[in-house]
């Protein structure tokens, strides 16, 4: 392993280890702050930079890591609209719950914790021009690749968990080897009516619940606020700051707690919020965060979840991005916490794991509502893709088998065995509150559809997630996975090529062929493949690219990496030096040019 292993731009990474996340830490009294100071980043107009420059390293390696942008202006202070006295009134109830009630007391949803080092907000930035650093971008880059994650807008009073924060787009434009940054928040309901106020007005979702007392103050402050009409939760409470997806022409921001938000990019590169989409009072609730499209068809498939039954309900989408109706699914009998899925050609499988809504754990201990059942027996259910009601679904038990997302799924033996490959939490009792602590292992699990046989097998045993495949192959059998290397999650440090062929499954070999370490102090989000072209039907599976956002802890400067998905160590063929840093973050997608110009 340690042979395929490289630095990522080696001679650029000082010896020293990066600092502590602890040493962002302040005195532990309780927050009063109701605005977030976020680092200083340029004016609201485009920066104007030099035309990108090519890297003077004469030996082609991208190590040469070129001199540092001056420093950026400080953003003017918008000057507020002084609060009415139902909204001082409010925030000071708001305050003494968040001091006296339910103060931070954890570091999974303290502020000062969670909110250090490259996970504290960035403010936004207008499109600037980016300098290529390393090598040239590749034709087949050419449109965006846009990157989704949490960032408070203002610093949360109380606790704060990592998946709260309001959505912010992070966009690289790419044109004829140029690039372009633009960091953009979605300007969700939510967003805009704190934004006016000046203060956050709801609780957080995954943070503001911790016992019965606080659920309780919070929710009767919550209650009143909407009663005055400081917030009508009717428009969305959502954060949109999960992940992103194209069909029907449309480029969608999407948070499973609520509709999805379509977004559009200008011709300039920036970012901007159309509205919150409900495809034509079809889709009345939530939609996940992870639907699968199918490029052979041009369907979209997708489900929501909730804690009332139906706890899971299934549809999907046509070639035209048209809603078809739903099919509740009522033999899920008890709520579970269901972030991702997979199709094949005939099927959508679902994985009902241990995570669930704890409202006992709530009352009794304090605990989050949303937690672990150890006593669980997960499974996974089957259902045909073009289902009309749940009356063909199948469960089939796989015990300790526990996926928060999936990777792929396909068919076997004229469809009589499905196979699902997905990162299994070895530690599911951490998943919420100490990120750190989970460990994934990747496995390939053969559902024998017909005897209901289960067989698992370990693909790798490192820690992984974030696995994705040429979206080409999404629902067919595939043989490559590009996964991040936890260390620790929600980090990534390196990405591993890994081969889930039959051959090396059934022989229980360390399935990695390719590896990229990015070097101490580097760490990077999910990694994305892009076919060099996805229109030829005979190209290698593998003829692509693996591309990324990487952030230098040491130096505070981020990149956007562009390696080679069939070099056995993901040689770096571009890097991009970005004008800012862009704060890690979840899940992001690549749209080409032609697709852009598309989107309505």
């Amino acid at each position: 392993m340690d042979a395929l292993s490289s630095s990522f731009l080696s001679s650029t990474t000082l010896l020293s280890p990066p600092p502590s996340p602890r040493s962002h830490l302040l005195s532990p009294s309780p927050l009063h702050i109701s605005s977030l100071k976020t680092e200083p980043t340029t004016s609201s107009d485009a920066v104007k930079t030099s035309p990108p420059q090519p890297s003077k390293n004469p030996t082609n390696s991208p190590t040469t890591r070129s001199s540092p942008p001056p420093p950026p202006q400080r953003r003017s202070i918008r000057v507020r609209q002084q609060p009415s006295m139902p909204s001082l009134m409010f925030n000071a109830v708001d305050d003494f719950i968040n001091t006296f009630v339910d103060p931070p007391h954890k570091p999974a949803t303290d502020p000062r914790f969670v909110l250090s080092g490259n996970f504290s907000p960035v403010d936004e930035l207008p499109p600037t021009e980016c300098h290529v650093i390393h090598g040239s971008l590749p034709p087949c880059l050419d449109g965006a690749y846009i990157r989704n994650g949490p960032n408070p807008q203002y610093l949360p009073r109380g606790p704060y968990h990592l998946f709260d924060g309001d959505g912010m787009l992070h966009a690289l434009t790419i044109s004829r080897g140029r690039a372009t940054l633009a960091s953009r928040y979605v300007k969700t309901y939510k967003y805009l009516k704190e934004r006016a106020a000046g203060a956050p007005l709801l609780p957080n979702v995954f943070s503001g619940f911790n016992g019965l007392t606080a659920s309780a103050a919070r929710g009767a402050l919550s209650a009143a606020r909407i009663a005055t009409g400081q917030f009508n939760p009717v428009n969305g409470i959502g954060n949109a700051n999960t992940s992103l997806a194209f069909f029907g022409d449309r480029l969608f921001a999407l948070g499973e707690s609520d509709l999805p938000y379509a977004v559009r990019l200008t011709e300039n590169g920036d970012l901007v919020t159309v509205g919150r989409h409900d495809f034509d009072g079809k889709l009345g609730m939530s939609m996940t965060a992870h639907p699968k499209t199918d490029l052979q068809t041009g369907e979209t498939f997708a489900f929501r979840y909730g804690p009332v039954p139906p706890f899971l309900t299934y549809f999907r989408f046509d070639s035209e991005g048209k809603k078809q109706p739903d099919v509740p699914i009522f033999s899920m009998v008890s709520p579970s916490f269901l972030h991702d899925f997979a199709i094949t050609k005939k099927y959508a499988l679902f994985a009902e794991i241990q995570i669930g809504m704890n409202p006992m754990d709530m009352i009794f201990r304090g605990g989050s509502p949303v937690g672990a059942d150890p006593n669980k027996v997960p499974r996974v259910g089957v259902i045909p893709r073009y289902a009309t009601d749940e009356s063909e679904m199948k469960w089939f038990d796989v015990t300790g088998f526990n996926p928060i997302h999936a990777i792929n799924a396909w068919e076997e033996d004229g469809g009589d065995t499905v196979v699902l490959v997905a990162p299994n939490i070895m530690s599911v009792e951490h998943t919420m509150e100490r990120l750190e602590l989970i460990h994934a292992q990747v496995e390939k699990v053969r559902i024998d559809l017909k005897t209901g046989t289960v067989n698992r097998v370990p693909v790798s045993t490192r820690n992984l997630d974030f696995g994705v495949v040429n979206p080409g192959y999404l629902g067919r059998k595939n043989r490559f996975v590009y996964a991040g290397v936890g260390d620790p999650m929600p980090k990534i440090s390196g990405v591993v090529k890994l081969d889930v062929g039959d051959e090396m499954g059934r022989n229980r070999k360390e399935s990695t062929v390719a590896c990229r370490m990015f070097g101490p102090g580097c760490f990077a989000g999910e990694p994305f493949f892009v076919a060099k072209d996805p229109e030829n039907s005979k190209a290698a599976e593998d003829d692509g690219y693996v591309v990324t956002y990487v952030h230098d802890e040491i130096k505070g400067e981020s990149r956007f990496l562009v390696m080679d998905a069939q070099s056995p160590e993901l040689e770096i063929v571009a890097a991009v030096r970005l004008p800012r840093r862009v704060p890690y973050g979840f899940h992001g997608l690549f749209v080409r040019e032609s697709d852009l110009r598309k989107v309505r």
